[in-house]
């Protein structure tokens, strides 16, 4: 049997009645899109951060474009975020006709540095965009100073990083608003695509509200910003609704999985995951670094391995971003990672012998090469 970094099937089969029970619950309420299923869960998903507000969306994506607009970003506004990223990130900001400016990361965690994003701020910036990789947060303190100092908003990626904690605090509650992705293999996914953003403030959460309906507050009136339809699908709520219940669950499943990884490939060679100060990792992603990544992934082919890469290609190299006019050497540590990382399996359902032959079959390849 082949072995890649997810699989959800062991994970449904336990859950199973509980999620066709979500889908029975809707298909017999009357009400297909944006009833109590879409509500209940906007309103626990908001409780769960601490905060009064959430919008649900299609995608992680409308929901950083959504966010981005409720905040006042308009065309030529310049967000400073990282090219380290999934490609949705900087498509979200480009979307709304914005300009992403990007700053390197940290060679350790592979998190935005920080300490250069006041260089990259200027008279067009309007966002500070971190992104929450792999499954722990950015330095915030430092990054809401500058944020205040400047007069910018802060929306957080938390595509990657549901019930992760940073100080005390959890993704999410750290910034002015921030949006996350529903997407099957997130820590909190769905049967199918979704997203949402939350806040503390009020206004944002009704641009939030009018901009995800075509603009509309009533029926067939746009009031005053034409929007666009992105919904989350009311089955979709229901099954995250019922699964939020279980997320400290799954995050405690990835943490001793890691744990496990951290013991077995100790001293091999490869670097593994680093956690920054004050954060509590949930390990989205267990992602290791090696000088010969392209090697070792075919070495480990015949062994049924088969392993991904988050992220091969930097934003900024991307044919796609090259108006950017980011040349090769723009953001060196960003560059070098996406030739050393890739992504071990890693999903709350992964058992300790498959995990074993995973581990086993790495060592072997290293002492090989």
């Amino acid at each position: 049997m082949t072995v890649g970094v997810w699989n959800y099937l062991a994970e449904y089969a336990s859950e199973r009645e509980d999620v066709l029970g979500a889908v029975d619950q809707v298909f017999s309420s009357g009400r297909l899109v944006l009833g109590e299923s879409v509500r209940g869960f906007e309103r626990e998903f908001a409780a769960y951060h601490g905060v009064p507000h959430c919008v649900s969306v299609a995608n992680g994506t409308d929901a950083i474009s959504l966010a981005l607009w409720a905040l006042g970003v308009r065309p030529g506004d310049e967000v400073v975020t990282v090219a380290n990223t999934a490609a949705p990130t900087v498509l979200a900001i480009d979307a709304v006709g914005a300009v992403p400016v990007f700053v390197d990361v940290d060679e350790a965690t592979c998190l935005m540095r920080v300490d250069q994003v006041a260089d990259a701020i200027t008279a067009r910036t309007r966002v500070l965009l971190p992104v929450h990789l792999y499954g722990q947060c950015v330095e915030m303190a430092s990054l809401r100073a500058l944020a205040a100092e400047h007069g910018l908003a802060v929306l957080e990626d938390c595509a990657q990083a549901h019930g992760a904690r940073h100080h005390g605090r959890v993704a999410g509650s750290l910034g002015d608003a921030a949006a996350f992705s529903f997407y099957p293999t997130k820590v909190l996914g769905a049967y199918g695509d979704g997203g949402a953003t939350i806040t503390a403030d009020p206004e944002v959460e009704r641009r939030l509200r009018r901009l995800r309906f075509y603009g509309m507050e009533d029926r067939y009136y746009v009031v005053e910003t034409p929007g666009r339809n992105s919904r989350l699908d009311e089955v979709q709520a229901e099954i995250l609704r019922r699964k939020l219940s279980r997320l400290d669950r799954y995050v405690a499943a990835r943490r001793e999985i890691a744990r496990r990884y951290d013991e077995g490939l100790a001293g091999t060679g490869l670097a593994l995951p680093v956690t920054a100060p004050g954060n509590e990792h949930v390990y989205y992603l267990y992602v290791v670094r090696h000088p010969r990544r392209d090697e070792l992934l075919e070495g480990l082919r015949p062994h049924g391995i088969e392993l991904n890469v988050s992220y091969r290609w930097p934003v900024h190299t991307m044919r796609g971003f090259a108006h950017l006019g980011y040349s090769d050497g723009s953001l060196p540590v960003t560059e070098r990672l996406a030739g050393e990382i890739f992504s071990l399996p890693m999903y709350p359902s992964l058992d300790p012998d498959t995990q074993a032959r995973v581990i086993d079959a790495l060592r072997k390849v290293l002492l090989a090469g």
